[in-house]
């Protein structure tokens, strides 16, 4: 199920991490304030693929790609070639250990950098730099991705984000203008990541109270780590890879909620994650899941860490049905120009299985229309338009070019 499955397999489980744990972190404060005399930035953001995208330099070199994510702790560097091109004055090694099954990875902690958002001012922000890109965040965005930014954009500035016309709005928390409509909700900010309370409510009427991660870098809605265990699963679920932590696959399953309650607004029909197993016992702070951009994107939003609140305001995509993928394909971009897309897993059982599609397959048009010629969401939104659609696809296999029929069907 593409849109849930990939956008959580390369950012949910980035934003999992615990990253370089707190005891790594250099003593002095990393934040950014605005240039004297201003007292709000305006800042364009791209919204690809439900990752909110800004451009920012380093060390006066750029500009880069960087994704908004209150889910990190610390500023990620995914692009290991960054390295040599940012002047680092120095840098040291360490592991980074996190969810999944499979070894650690190693990165490098550099010196205090130099950021350059238009506006603002970095005071002593520090980076971790993957030493090798485990997470192929280009290849899924279509375009260049050089990383990630958290806590430190967050944690001394209010930050409005407004997804009607692709703005950030950044000011110091006196200066900050509250909705007049909305609602206010106290988060706490622990680890340098924010939590609120939510209400689920599951369709047989049962509910749980649950502590969640606001995570913009995550691309599901609602994710219920301990669901399973409190009150099982949803009657009708299917089986999924939800993602790949940072050492490994996380599997679970999908299924729907009846009602998600923030605040005084209540979400109806949420398609939400389950994961299985116990990795998140070890995670140093008790939670009860995690909050994504799937809902988060359905308000205009006003985040004060400093005052430790967050504002919601519906905007006009807050009755919109939440869907999910009918095909079963992940997929993934790649070329020069990311104008190729290949096939990197097909769901057992999914209507892209019925009709033999299979991993290292490209597509090469769809209802006659080049890829190429196509954006990532646009093939996307083919892929959930409808139930029972079906789609005219010509694939690359082995050498040879097959056209396929594919039927879309809904699954939960």
């Amino acid at each position: 199920m593409f849109k849930l499955f990939h956008i959580v397999k390369h950012l949910r489980v980035i934003a999992l991490l615990t990253l370089l744990c707190c005891c790594h972190l250099p003593a002095k404060a990393q934040y950014f304030d605005l240039e004297r005399n201003k007292k709000h930035v305006t800042i364009p953001f791209r919204m690809i693929r439900d990752m909110i995208i800004i451009q920012l330099k380093i060390n006066n070199k750029g500009p880069f790609n960087f994704i908004i994510d209150t889910g990190v702790g610390l500023m990620l560097i995914t692009d290991p070639k960054l390295v040599d091109s940012i002047n680092i004055a120095n840098k040291r090694t360490l592991k980074i250990s996190g969810l999944g099954e499979g070894d650690d990875y190693e990165a490098y902690v550099t010196s205090a950098l130099d950021i350059k958002i238009p506006g603002l001012i970095s005071y002593d922000v520090v980076a971790a730099i993957l030493k090798t890109d485990h997470f192929g965040l280009s290849n899924f965005a279509g375009m260049p991705i050089h990383g990630l930014l958290g806590y430190e954009f967050f944690n001394n500035m209010a930050v409005k984000i407004d997804f009607s016309d692709s703005t950030i709005s950044v000011s110091r928390p006196r200066d900050m203008h509250t909705f007049k409509k909305g609602n206010k909700i106290a988060l706490t900010i622990e680890d340098g990541k924010p939590y609120v309370q939510g209400k689920v409510t599951f369709p047989d009427d049962a509910h749980i109270n649950d502590k969640l991660v606001v995570d913009l870098g995550a691309g599901h809605s609602l994710s219920l780590e301990n669901a399973i265990k409190k009150h099982g699963l949803p009657e009708k679920f299917v089986a999924a890879n939800l993602g790949i932590g940072i050492t490994g696959p996380i599997n679970g399953f999908l299924g729907r909620v009846k009602e998600f309650e923030i605040g005084k607004y209540r979400i109806k029909n949420v398609i939400a994650s389950f994961p299985e197993g116990d990795q998140y016992d070890a995670l140093s702070i008790k939670r009860d899941g995690n909050l994504g951009i799937g809902i988060l994107k359905r308000f205009t939003l006003l985040i004060d860490y400093p005052d430790s609140v967050i504002y919601l305001k519906p905007n006009m995509h807050m009755k919109d049905v939440f869907e999910h993928d009918m095909s079963g394909l992940e997929y993934y971009t790649t070329g020069k120009d990311y104008n190729r897309v290949i096939i990197s897993r097909v769901e057992a059982g999914s209507p892209g299985d019925e009709v033999g599609l299979e991993k290292d397959d490209e597509i090469l048009s769809i209802n006659f229309k080049m890829v190429s010629k196509m954006t990532i969401e646009e093939i996307d939104n083919m892929f959930k338009s409808q139930n029972g659609r079906t789609l005219l696809l010509q694939i690359a296999h082995d050498n040879k070019r097959d056209d396929v029929i594919l039927t879309l069907k809904r699954r939960i």
